[in-house]
């Protein structure tokens, strides 16, 4: 059984990495699901399997074939795991990023993409613009009582 990929989580959960336990990130199984999602959502889309290799082919200069694909999303294949420079040709091929988003919430994170990017960014400048205030009404107030 594949464990399913949280495509959004709670946006006011503050992210935490796996807990780094003995023997508990063996993530073989969950990735095969996770590409195996990738390829749905792709064959959802309408491109087939032979087609997401081919582009994949395509992207990495070497061959892809669908049997591959096949392999790597196979919970019975368990030693053939998809290798971690593919992951981002399938997420390409795919039109994904579910396996971004799901490393970046293994390692604690959450990925941001596009205009959630920028407006992160802007959220952090107002938040440096505030304390930068602050900082110069407190330094103001000590220069007017030192005079």
């Amino acid at each position: 059984m594949t464990r399913r990929v949280r495509e959004n989580g709670d946006l006011f959960d503050v992210p935490r990495p796996a807990a780094q336990i003995p023997a508990s990130m063996d993530y073989r199984p969950v990735l095969a699901g996770i590409v195996s999602q990738m390829l749905e959502q792709a064959t959802t889309a309408g491109k087939d399997r032979y087609a997401v290799a081919a582009e994949m082919s395509r992207l990495a200069g070497k061959e892809i074939s669908k049997y591959m694909l096949d392999a790597y999303s196979a919970n019975s294949r368990e030693e053939y795991n998809i290798p971690a420079w593919l992951m981002p040709l399938l997420e390409v091929a795919c039109g994904s990023y579910l396996y971004s988003n799901w490393l970046a919430e293994v390692r604690g994170g959450r990925m941001m993409i596009g205009r959630d990017a920028l407006a992160a960014e802007l959220g952090r400048l107002e938040r440096q613009k505030g304390e930068l205030a602050r900082e110069e009404k407190a330094i103001r107030e000590r220069l007017r009582r030192s005079l």
